[in-house]
């Protein structure tokens, strides 16, 4: 569901700019500068309005987490949440997860998250899914060795379709499940995966491990 555009995001943008980080490109393979003393440097592709994101980066102080999302609406929001809980170990960034390569450097990232993207179920938009083997590469390209993607969907094709991506593209697969919340909850939910949940929607998880 698209969000409605607001007039205010340009103010309230502007309100957040010690969590908002305007220009990407400048950090490239210095992205630890911002919180020299974190034991890793994760991505969020997609962070919607944050609460996963602010929740994850309050679990885990020690963290460095950096956050996409395109949608400026979504991201004032999840910037919001950041300032008002008083987090300083997250990010935030407007851009594509095409452009990756173009603000991260070679193995700069430990672990990446694709939280419930968009599944462009027509066959002939696969090359947009987040999970397609050109998205797969530049992922290798900017996670270390050995580091992770946690995935996760409410999409059963998409799943199943990017568990074979995963394979062919010669990624170890671990820690399957079909039924994430089957027996209570797992871990910090996002705002959709809330849904889901109380609609009793399977919640399809993998982590992938780079080579």
């Amino acid at each position: 569901m698209r969000m409605r555009k607001k007039p205010n995001v340009g103010p309230r943008m502007e309100a957040c700019q010690e969590v908002w980080i305007q220009d990407p490109a400048s950090l490239q393979g210095n992205w630890r500068s911002l919180m020299p003393e974190a034991r890793e440097l994760r991505v969020e592709v997609g962070c919607g309005k944050g609460k996963f994101t602010v929740e994850t980066a309050a679990a885990e102080p020690e963290v460095l987490i950096i956050a996409i999302e395109r949608v400026r609406e979504a991201l004032v929001m999840a910037m919001e949440k950041a300032m008002t809980m008083g987090r300083r170990n997250v990010f935030f960034v407007s851009m594509d997860v095409a452009e990756l390569e173009t603000f991260f450097a070679p193995g700069e990232i430990d672990l990446l998250y694709i939280n419930f993207c968009d599944p462009w179920p027509r066959s002939k938009n696969a090359k947009r899914r987040l999970t397609y083997h050109t998205f797969l590469e530049k992922y290798r390209r900017v996670l270390r060795s050995k580091g992770e993607i946690h995935f996760k969907t409410d999409n059963a094709p998409l799943f199943a379709w990017s568990l074979e991506e995963f394979r062919n593209f010669g990624l170890t697969v671990r820690n399957v499940t079909d039924d994430l919340h089957k027996d209570g909850l797992v871990g910090i939910m996002t705002g959709y995966e809330e849904k889901f949940y109380a609609l009793g929607t399977p919640i399809h998880r993998c982590e992938i491990i780079m080579d």
